[in-house]
């Protein structure tokens, strides 16, 4: 089976990604794991990440789906894979085709995770960190038993400046902006499977078994 795992900032990728690889045996492949796979073993576009990331700046479209087209031949996706992260935008999603196109591959579905951004916004910053043991909580899925203290060693609990309300909604505009024309054009192809991501997980899990099947 080779599907696409798409939803926005907060709503559940990385928790949904594990089940759905122990259920099917297919390779997770996200972009970080690519460029760290292609740098280690060293190919030329390997490389060519290495120097963007390096210099703190965004890989090119080029290299990132020529890394994608070099991991997607390999073996292990014959029979199956999971895309998680890539495509981001049209262009990307359009490069996609072509590359399964000349693999011989075609999508069995897309699934799109779907969470109102008033759920979303709370699930971005809700998250505490102990300025002492680093330890991380989450004010909705993992309250600390005393508010703003640590359990672990009574450290102070503090917001990163990245989990602010400001951060946390020019990530999901950046999101809406880039993916919008991307799920257009899979729903267009009838690859689109909605998933209601503001459930319990398990209930998300079953739901995107049911859409596969």
């Amino acid at each position: 089976m080779k599907i696409i795992l798409m939803g926005g900032p907060g709503a559940g990728k990385g928790t949904q990604a594990s089940p759905l690889v122990e259920k099917f045996g297919f390779p997770h492949i996200s972009t970080g794991d690519m460029f760290r796979a292609a740098i280690k073993n060293g190919t030329e576009l390997g490389l060519k990440a290495k120097s963007f990331m390096d210099a703190g700046g965004l890989v090119p479209d080029e290299v990132t789906i020529g890394i994608v087209a070099e991991r997607l031949a390999q073996p292990d996706c014959t029979d199956g894979f999971l895309l998680d992260g890539f495509p981001r935008t049209l262009a990307q999603g359009t490069a996609l085709s072509e590359i399964l196109d000349r693999l011989g591959m075609k999508l069995d579905g897309v699934i799109n995770i779907e969470v109102d951004e008033a759920v979303l916004i709370p699930r971005l910053t809700g998250r505490r960190v102990c300025r002492k043991c680093g330890a991380s909580y989450h004010m909705i899925f993992n309250k600390p038993e005393k508010e703003g203290v640590c359990g672990q060693c009574a450290g102070e609990l503090y917001q990163r400046s990245d989990d602010n309300v400001e951060t946390a909604q020019n990530r999901l505009n950046v999101y809406n902006q880039q993916t919008q024309p991307l799920i257009d054009f899979y729903q267009k192809q009838g690859l689109i499977k909605r998933i209601n991501g503001d459930q319990p997980i398990d209930l998300v899990f079953a739901d995107i078994l049911k859409a596969l099947v």
